[in-house]
């Protein structure tokens, strides 16, 4: 499943902000009126695609990293990291992410879930480089999750869901969430 992910996002990369960027910024503007990043905040942007959330948050935040598993998505994010001094990119798995414990500040995950094949395994690993006291950002395609199943998985990981959007002109759910027992 991954690979054909990977090769799917490999195929689409030269037309991909054009296909996906309006419905993407849509998702970063509601994440990001509730929540705050400061100058401090280090940030981790798994499944970066193109690197269309950097903008949104580079300005504020101390360090960016873009996580992605496709390397024409890679390609494409690079251009865009050029022109910020603070992004750095890593092509890995979601799964199994290339970093310590308790990490990043603010972990962003949109568009992920519904491609990795246990999305309770993605949660629990990008809890594991969320700080305790951090923020955790994730999307869940409505066509992939029922209401019911997604906010499910989010209590199962051990999330408490301070900020929820459920707009019927998204496609997908957006979950601000911090740890339970932070």
């Amino acid at each position: 499943m991954k690979r054909r992910v990977m090769r799917r996002y490999d195929a689409t990369a030269r037309s991909y902000d054009e296909q996906y960027r309006e419905e993407q910024e849509a998702k970063y503007k509601k994440a990001l009126e509730h929540l705050t990043i400061t100058g401090g905040s280090v940030i981790l942007d798994v499944g970066c695609g193109t690197g269309l959330l950097f903008s949104h948050v580079a300005p504020k935040a101390q360090t960016v990293v873009g996580v992605e598993i496709s390397s024409g998505l890679l390609v494409r994010a690079k251009k865009k990291a050029e022109r910020l001094h603070n992004i750095h990119l890593v092509q890995a798995d979601a799964d199994h992410l290339p970093f310590k414990n308790d990490v990043f500040s603010v972990v962003f995950a949109f568009t992920v879930l519904q491609n990795m094949p246990k999305p309770n395994v993605t949660l629990g690993e990008l809890k594991r480089v969320t700080k305790s006291d951090g923020t955790l950002v994730v999307t869940g395609l409505k066509k992939a999750f029922s209401l019911n199943d997604f906010m499910d998985m989010l209590e199962d990981a051990g999330l408490r869901v301070v900020s929820f959007v459920d707009d019927e002109v998204l496609k997908c759910y957006v979950a601000v969430a911090r740890f339970l027992f932070a």
